[in-house]
């Protein structure tokens, strides 16, 4: 009887098109747990996908450095990421949270003596015309 053998999966095998990439990590971003672990582990297969030394020459950033800095203990930059997203071809979005993705947690009520007691946020004024005096004394 053979015995048979198995090698661990590697989703970067997998990834083989900009939308299989992209995909990958836009549901990587909606199951993420808010620490960013999920996102750089996504970003680390992507880039092992793509090819970690186009990354590195494309962002200037050193192959080594990168594979640091995506790996389970790296805490990339936030410049970091977006070199790398931007090297792989893909963009960031942001959208609204739809309650199904949101926290569980229930609305806050503020109890409306409190609120009156709140200074209101004004709304930013609009068209307004220039300042007619210089207040550097310019």
């Amino acid at each position: 009887m053979m015995k048979e053998e198995y090698k661990p999966f590697d989703v970067a095998e997998y990834l083989e098109t900009p939308e299989d990439m992209a995909g990958y990590l836009d549901a990587c971003f909606e199951e993420d747990s808010g620490d960013g672990v999920l996102v750089r582990h996504a970003l680390n297969d992507i880039a092992r996908a793509y090819g970690m030394t186009k990354i590195a020459r494309d962002t200037g950033l050193g192959r080594e450095s990168l594979y640091k800095a995506l790996s389970s203990n790296g805490n990339p930059e936030f410049a970091t990421v977006m070199k790398v997203i931007k090297a792989l071809g893909l963009e960031l979005h942001a959208s609204t949270a739809s309650p199904s993705t949101s926290d569980k947690t229930e609305p806050r009520v503020l109890d409306s003596a409190k609120a009156d007691q709140r200074p209101r946020r004004r709304k930013p004024a609009k068209n307004l015309p220039a300042p007619a005096i210089d207040i550097l004394g310019r």
